[in-house]
């Protein structure tokens, strides 16, 4: 793996930019609804908010004591949410880089993640077998 993410230019069909700084592999990417940030999460812990035009790094999310395996925005692109092996999940806001709020209930690491979308609640699923709903 080379801890990186490639953005592409699908019609032209060649990488316009590599997103680096991960220590471990990139597992989950995400767009915002206008698509000029994009999220990664990754093996070492960690999610990136970039710019998706001048490449630059917007934020480090810091905070999760195993891999990030899933993430995505919330509708209005005002906070970032993650899923971890640690059990946890996590609301960040995408400026600062600060968690806002941590998630806690599920007995084994969390693989998914979702907002609805009105942004109001959202939606967990993990290997101890159970979705959890968060309003």
């Amino acid at each position: 793996m080379d801890k990186t993410c490639k953005l592409w230019d699908f019609t032209r069909g060649c990488c316009i930019g590599t997103l680096r700084g991960h220590d471990d592999e990139v597992l989950d990417i995400a767009f915002d609804y206008t698509g000029q940030r994009l999220l990664t999460a990754s093996a070492d812990g960690t999610a990136r908010c970039y710019n998706s035009t001048t490449h630059s790094l917007l934020s480090k999310m810091e905070g999760h004591e195993g891999e990030i395996s899933k993430i995505c925005f919330n509708p209005s692109g005002s906070r970032v949410l993650t899923a971890s092996s640690d059990k946890t999940a996590r609301l960040w806001d995408p400026e600062t880089g600060e968690v806002k709020q941590v998630l806690e209930g599920h007995t084994d690491e969390i693989f998914s993640c979702a907002f609805n979308y009105e942004g109001n609640c959202i939606i967990t699923g993990s290997k101890d077998n159970t979705c959890r709903i968060w309003r």
